[in-house]
């Protein structure tokens, strides 16, 4: 998703679909933070404003199946009127549509909106209905969105990636036409069942990789492994999104954001947005060398999981 001129030349050309809308949105000149993603918090009754006021493009909202169908933000008891289509989709496609097809005037990477399924039901057809309605609604907006048809993928102003449902990658990959992506590991770099065009981003919490919280100087270890683990991803064809720092001091966390950046990770998420909007704007993340998103994975005939791809190894379509 790096190829920015392809992503650019997809977002301008939606200029003509979106149609007419009646509400004017205001945008500040300040620019778009490309690395930035918003986690929420509990208490967040109304996240999207502040995610787009700050620059940040992405946020990971948690939603839990309600009353027919619906999907409500959560944690907790769903709550009349806090939908995701009210407070998240509606308002994102209206600014995406009054600019153009664009969320920013200088947005060159499509949003990314990471769907998180949860709450209490783990019944695997109540999370395929959820899904199936969430599928909707997002081709009520479709020429806004990253799309994968026939397996050929074409970025948009927004990419949807749906996480915390149960075979998520069998149900979207059973879908010849979609516009919803699965999130992957680092255990699916090489793999022949994840290929980038359904697992385009890798994701992972950092205290899950790494012991560093930020307090001391980074090890020149972990450090190395940091670098290889990113570059093995992008060889891959993949981003990088980090997420779960350590619950530390915000000098610790801006600590490990600045090691994020200078190893080139694609994306930042976390809690604390207004301090990694200010991290990001002084410190932006260093740009590396990726090959181009592949439109198209060539399939092996043996999967070898942990295998790293080179260019090579993807047809250009």
């Amino acid at each position: 998703m790096r190829d920015v001129a392809t992503i650019a030349g997809s977002l301008a050309g939606l200029a003509g679909a979106g149609g007419a809308v009646s509400v004017v949105v205001r945008r500040r000149s300040r620019p778009c933070l490309t690395a930035g993603h918003g986690l929420l918090r509990d208490t967040d009754a109304d996240p999207l404003p502040a995610v787009l006021k700050l620059g940040l493009t992405g946020m990971t909202v948690p939603v839990v199946p309600g009353p027919h169908g619906e999907l409500f933000l959560g944690p907790g008891t769903p709550q009349p009127g806090r939908t995701l289509r009210r407070l998240v989709l509606a308002p994102l496609f209206t600014r995406a549509q009054a600019g153009s097809g664009r969320l920013w005037r200088d947005q060159r990477a499509p949003f990314r909106l990471v769907i998180e399924f949860g709450g209490p039901s783990r019944d695997t057809e109540t999370l395929f209905r959820a899904y199936r309605m969430l599928d909707q609604q997002l081709r009520d907006h479709a020429s806004l969105l990253s799309r994968c048809r026939d397996g050929v993928l074409t970025p948009g102003a927004v990419t949807v990636t749906v996480a915390g449902i149960v075979d998520v990658r069998e149900l979207l990959a059973a879908q010849d036409d979609r516009y919803a992506f699965a999130e992957g590991t680092f255990d699916d770099l090489g793999s022949w069942s994840a290929p980038p065009t359904l697992v385009p981003t890798i994701s992972e919490p950092w205290t899950r990789l790494f012991g560093w919280d930020g307090l001391d100087p980074i090890t020149a270890e972990e450090r190395h492994q940091l670098h290889a683990m990113i570059r093995a991803a992008h060889e891959d064809g993949r981003t990088v999104r980090i997420s779960g720092l350590s619950q530390g001091p915000r000098r610790a966390r801006a600590a490990v954001w600045s090691e994020l950046g200078a190893a080139g990770v694609d994306v930042i998420a976390d809690t604390d947005l207004a301090g990694l909007a200010r991290h990001l704007r002084r410190h932006p993340v260093s740009s590396t060398p990726m090959p181009h998103l592949p439109t198209r994975a060539v399939r092996r005939a043996t999967p070898r999981p942990n295998a790293r791809r080179t260019t090579g190894r993807h047809e250009t379509v």
